[in-house]
């Protein structure tokens, strides 16, 4: 129900259908229409051999006495959403750092102290996350698939710019939704060599040298403005990284416990 109310799936047509034509209309199977966000839907996978993909509610033992939920009430959450964190990426002579805290809240509540903000999704690209920690993973773990797909496909990996558009369009249906992601793509490739893109849930892709985001973002933007140079050696990117994400924790409270750092170059990830 929260599900469909997110999606905006309410309205749709639903239809009722025996589970044999020896039983009645009220031993029967619901079975939702299958939507895929102003995409073509097809009933059947053309390529997995006619596979449905609709989604069933299995049989209730007592099936005379099934009652289907009112799907016209407005489910709400029982509490406010509320989530924070540090996270940034910037490009220097020496390649790109990525830097985020490891503490995962919800409200005032420290919910994980060591939660993992980069992800990598190949040798060259890593992927900085902020806003909901569900939406995140999710989101990610799509992205890693889409990518592995088109590189067995086409024989060559997805360029980072070509990554960032395809996560924006995949996003973009929910926008105006209360799906939060917060994504920088933090990378290298040979087509536009350092890069850095942010990604949001409503479809915005923007590049640059030097992304903040989340809740801590204002501290760490503060600390990197006063000391970031193209000239930077490596060990002063990286200093400057965790003082960014270290200060930041001292001032926010959504933010703290360690900090994970990535340099990424055209050599290897480190």
């Amino acid at each position: 129900m929260a599900l469909e109310d997110i999606c905006r799936f309410k309205g749709r047509h639903h239809k009722w259908f025996p589970f044999s034509s020896l039983e009645d209309t009220h031993t029967s199977l619901y079975m939702m229409d299958y939507f895929n966000l102003r995409w073509r839907a097809l009933r059947t996978s053309e390529k997995n051999n006619a596979i449905p993909l609709d989604f069933f509610m299995p049989p209730s033992p007592n099936s005379g006495s099934f009652c289907l939920p009112n799907h016209s009430s407005t489910v709400r959450r029982p509490f406010p959403l509320s989530h924070g964190t540090t996270t940034l990426g910037f490009i220097f002579q020496g390649g790109v750092i990525a830097a985020a805290d490891t503490r995962a809240s919800a409200g005032g509540l420290v919910a994980c102290p060591a939660v993992h903000k980069i992800t990598p999704i190949h040798s060259h690209l890593v992927v900085t996350s902020s806003g909901s920690g569900a939406d995140c993973m999710l989101w990610e773990r799509i992205l890693i698939r889409e990518i592995r797909l088109y590189q067995l496909r086409h024989r060559r990996r997805l360029s980072i710019r070509g990554t960032a558009k395809l996560l924006s369009f995949m996003l973009h249906p929910f926008k105006g939704t209360e799906v939060c992601v917060a994504l920088t793509l933090c990378g290298w490739d040979k087509e536009a060599g350092d890069c850095l893109i942010y990604v949001c849930s409503d479809g915005a892709r923007l590049q640059g040298d030097i992304f903040s985001v989340g809740s801590g973002s204002p501290y760490a933007y503060g600390v990197l403005d006063g000391g970031l140079k193209w000239s930077l050696s490596k060990d002063e990117a990286i200093s400057l990284a965790r003082e960014a994400v270290f200060r930041a924790t001292h001032r926010d409270a959504y933010s703290g416990n360690n900090v994970d750092l990535f340099h990424i170059t055209h050599h290897r990830s480190l």
